[in-house]
């Protein structure tokens, strides 16, 4: 079931408001590391593509996002995601693919992140948790 705008809306206002504590993104990664550990190692796999750490911290900053929009949209948390569903999730476009099943949380994607393999890696992030 697709989620919902408003729901992606309220997750972006919230990180917008808490993104003045400087510990607000350092928290919601390392909890999201801490309980997506699949999803932080398919992701530092792909250091070289990202271009380093930097990269790395800002996919998994905006993957722990997306949980947040599954979340509000579910109305529970999201599954903890293994490496099957991330195979399962990589065959063909995961951007184009994640336009027709989540339209907005592609558009929450190509909005706020601007580099390529970084968008591509998020959808297929997007698309195995919406297993």
């Amino acid at each position: 079931m697709p989620i919902k705008k408003e729901h992606v809306a309220e997750v972006v206002a919230d990180a917008s408001k808490k993104m003045s504590d400087p510990n607000y993104s350092a928290v919601l990664v390392g909890g999201f590391v801490q309980r997506q550990t699949p999803i932080t190692q398919f992701v530092s796999a792909h250091e070289p593509e990202l271009g380093g750490a930097d990269a790395i911290v800002n996919v998994i900053f905006h993957a722990a996002l997306i949980g947040e929009c599954f979340a509000r949209g579910n109305g529970r948390s999201v599954r903890i995601v293994s490496f099957d569903d991330l195979d399962r999730a990589s065959g063909g476009d995961p951007l184009a693919l994640l336009e027709k099943t989540q339209p907005f949380l592609h558009g929450f994607i190509e909005e706020n992140v601007g580099e390529g393999e970084a968008r591509r890696l998020l959808a297929l992030i997007a698309l195995a948790m919406d297993r």
